[in-house]
């Protein structure tokens, strides 16, 4: 008999039990494989999905223990693989019935277990360390929650009369067994005291218990941007883990384990621990801490499935574009239209500046397409110059681009946050562990440099390297991770923005300078009459949409077109050949590649090309006069 709907999200270990149970009988049944694809399958009906209750938006303490959950997250680390008993024999005491068990998407077996069985399977699972994607706006959030059918009650392993309280307040363990610890002003939560009782039956962890003593120390949940909130989680990963890598985003689809003898074994040495965990010895007390966390601040979370996110757009249809031909289409006949209303938009906030708007719109659809030996091609790194330095100009443009783009960061370049903030990950050994920096963010991130908070000063040792670091994720999208003996290259894909009063010290793939066409007596007046206010949240979502889609568009184009340009190319130069690089040809064929995609075409035209040379025209001619009438400012 199959399961109901409610089994297999309420109780999917039941589910995986049944098929182990049923394949006692007939060793090559595969049932692993099949308990996979039946979880696979339910979630493919419609909507399925959305009866699934998320880590991402559902307090803990809501969430039942050993219910199906999701989690969209960032891999932000990956652990050792761990060896657990796949499958065990508990022998009932008073009549020494014997029965094999499946250990598979738990951390705690049963009572009883015989451990000199002759049954017993050892296997093996790896873990990744997951965090909420860096920089996910709250528009995303919000809609992400609200399209969520899941029914969730307050957990009934907690005290009735707890609270609802946010994650990264949640100092308590599982049980309500301990008085509940105040947090320090801006630090992170901190692990509670070990105070649990052995409960009913002494359980042992299918896992290497750790020997962590976790009284009052802080738990550092290894976020990659300062002041994100969320949990992390501990995945355990059973099958193909070799196809994840580093910075991967994924709705991951598994049983949560929020068991208090994760956190109540981790204190005692037994017997039985020692059995279990041979390799004890070896680890450090700071790794156990950072590897064996409390299970009710970092839950467990046994992967059945993972879908991958090649977007965290909530508006956009979770199948690829190609596979939702109705949607496209409809979304492609719009396309134009949606441009010149944001064009609009942007021309307001840009104090009237339509060039720079239409380089705006280009910026913000640009997206790293492939690799050509080291040199990323799509990329469109857009240095905005003469940016007021007044009434906070910058922080109002940020905003804006935070309501249109899924996931954001804004760096203020201020002397001290160069000195002082760690942007590039790096390795600690004592730990056994990457500590996560500001540049460990998610492909397609908006990143917003704010250039304008430079004041003169000292870059010190930590400064040079975080302004290097910039540099290369700007040139070549990638960010050199820190492994103390050597630096690892991790490739990226993240937009970046340089708004500056002057050119930027940074190297861009364009610069536009900005020319106010108003002088507004109050900027920041002027700023809030033209930002957008909720109720116009269709008209975002069209935007919110436009972007997306433009930027996940296939493109090409022909050998008639290529010739074409080719020619243009020769006939420029004539005339002076110093007037047009290849550089310049280059930037141009990016232009024209995103002017395109910006209109919903996915070839290049003639009209398009040409219109693409003109705006270049303008932008060049514009810096050439701003060169003059400054002089020698570079």
């Amino acid at each position: 008999m199959m399961p109901s709907t409610h089994d297999w999200i309420n109780s999917p270990l039941g589910v995986v039990e049944g098929m182990f149970a049923a394949s006692q009988n007939d060793p090559n049944s595969g049932w692993e494989a099949k308990a996979v694809e039946f979880f696979k399958d339910q979630l493919k009906e419609k909507d399925a999905h959305t009866w699934v209750p998320s880590l991402n938006d559902v307090p803990l303490h809501y969430l039942k223990p050993n219910s199906l959950v999701k989690f969209r997250c960032l891999i932000q680390d990956m652990f050792d693989p761990e060896f657990y008993m796949g499958v065990y024999e508990t022998v009932d005491p008073s009549t020494n019935a014997k029965v094999l068990r499946c250990g598979k998407y738990r951390d705690v077996t049963e009572c009883g277990v015989d451990f000199n069985s002759r049954n017993t399977v050892t296997a093996e699972r790896q873990t990744f360390y997951c965090v909420p994607i860096p920089g996910e706006n709250p528009w995303v959030k919000e809609i992400y929650a609200s399209s969520s059918q899941a029914r969730v009650v307050p957990s009934t392993s907690y005290a009735p009369t707890r609270q609802k309280r946010s994650y990264e307040e949640d100092d308590m363990d599982d049980m309500d067994t301990q008085p509940q610890k105040q947090r320090e002003p801006h630090t992170g939560p901190q692990s509670p005291t070990e105070q649990h009782g052995n409960g009913d039956c002494k359980r042992q962890e299918t896992e290497a218990p750790s020997s962590q003593t976790a009284s009052a120390s802080h738990l550092d949940l290894n976020f990659p941007l300062p002041g994100e909130k969320g949990p992390s989680c501990l995945v355990k990963v059973y099958e193909d883990w070799d196809s994840f890598k580093l910075n991967d985003t994924l709705e991951v689809y598994g049983i949560l384990s929020v068991s208090p003898a994760l956190s109540a074994l981790a204190d005692e040495k037994d017997a039985s621990s020692s059995l279990l965990d041979p390799t004890e010895c070896m680890e450090t007390a700071e790794e156990q801490r950072v590897h064996s966390p409390p299970a009710s601040l970092v839950p467990r979370l046994h992967m059945l499935y993972a879908r991958p996110l090649p977007h965290n757009n909530p508006l956009l249809p979770s199948a690829t574009l190609e596979d939702n031909t109705a949607f496209l289409s409809s979304t492609l006949s719009e396309m134009a239209s949606v441009r010149e209303e944001l064009l609009t938009y942007f021309t307001h906030i840009l104090l009237g500046d339509a060039l720079a708007a239409e380089y705006l719109i280009l910026h913000l659809i640009s997206n790293v397409y492939a690799r050509h030996d080291v040199l990323p091609l799509g990329k469109f790194t857009l240095n905005l110059s003469g940016c007021p330095a007044a009434a906070s100009y910058t922080e109002r443009l940020y905003q804006i681009i935070q309501q249109l783009v899924p996931s954001s960061y804004c760096l203020g370049m201020s002397l001290q946050n160069m000195n002082q903030m760690r942007l590039v990950p790096k390795k600690d050994y004592v730990a056994n562990r990457l500590v996560s920096g500001a540049l460990q963010l998610a492909r397609n991130t908006s990143l917003f440099l704010d250039e304008t908070q430079l004041e003169q000063g000292q870059l010190d040792t930590t400064g040079v390297r975080n302004v290097t670091a910039l540099g290369n994720l700007i040139s070549w999208q990638k960010v050199d991770y820190d492994f103390n003996y050597h630096q690892m290259e991790f490739p990226c894909n993240i937009n970046v923005l340089i708004a500056s009063e002057g050119r930027s010290l940074l190297p861009s793939d364009c610069q536009i300078h900005l020319q106010s066409q108003v002088t507004p007596p109050n900027m920041e007046e002027y700023l809030s009459s033209i930002h957008m206010h909720p109720q116009a949240s269709s008209q975002l979502n069209k935007f919110r949409i436009y972007l997306s889609v433009a930027r996940r568009l296939d493109y090409s184009i022909s050998d008639e077109m290529t010739k074409s340009v080719e020619d243009d190319f020769v006939d420029m130069r004539k005339d002076d050949p110093q007037s047009v690089s290849a550089e310049d040809l280059h930037r141009m064929l990016i232009v024209a590649r995103l002017l395109s995609l910006s209109l919903g075409q996915t070839s290049l035209s003639r009209d398009s090309w040409l219109r693409a040379k003109h705006i270049d025209m303008l932008r060049r001619s514009r810096m050439e006069q701003h060169k003059c009438v400054n002089g020698n400012e570079p």
